[in-house]
């Protein structure tokens, strides 16, 4: 588990960086929109900067660590569940985001450089209350359920690098 926590201090680290961005733009309501173009240019470079370590993570979770819990729990309602609805919902804020974001961003008006940060601001939202789940619910249900060997063999599979 510590392996997975480790991971979700590197991301939070990863994430707070453009999250500061999205913060700027809350606060800023009279931003200028040479300065707000930059801006979402940056946002843009470090949220896909964050996707593969992202991809990495909610992959080696999916392919090995929910499978061996919810051999416990099972697969069909609970945490696990609702843990992978979240992974959707992460890929679908950050898909939105890029997806409004490609090609020349200084054409876009301020109304829609706003809403495509906001996006990125409900997928940081996600992405903390998400970490929090699993530290918090499947982790310690882990450690209560899983033997040593199941520990020593996901650490095997879980201890490889996402970036």
């Amino acid at each position: 588990m510590r392996i997975l926590e480790n991971e979700h201090r590197f991301l939070m680290y990863l994430g707070e960086e453009w999250h500061a961005i999205v913060l700027r733009f809350e606060r800023e309501e009279d931003m200028e929109k040479d300065t707000a173009a930059a801006l979402l240019k940056e946002l843009r470079q470090k949220v896909v900067a964050f996707i593969d370590p992202l991809k990495n993570h909610t992959d080696k979770e999916e392919a090995h660590f929910f499978p061996l819990l919810g051999d416990y729990i099972g697969f069909e309602q609970g945490p696990i569940v609702g843990i992978q609805e979240e992974h959707a919902e992460l890929d679908g804020y950050i898909g939105h985001f890029l997806h409004h974001t490609r090609g020349d961003l200084r054409g876009l008006s301020m109304e829609q450089i706003r809403s495509a940060v906001s996006d990125a601001g409900e997928a940081f939202e996600v992405l903390t209350v998400h970490f929090m789940k699993e530290e918090t619910v499947l982790f310690p249900m882990a450690e209560r359920l899983m033997g040593a060997k199941d520990f020593d063999a996901l650490a095997e599979k879980l201890n490889t690098k996402i970036i």
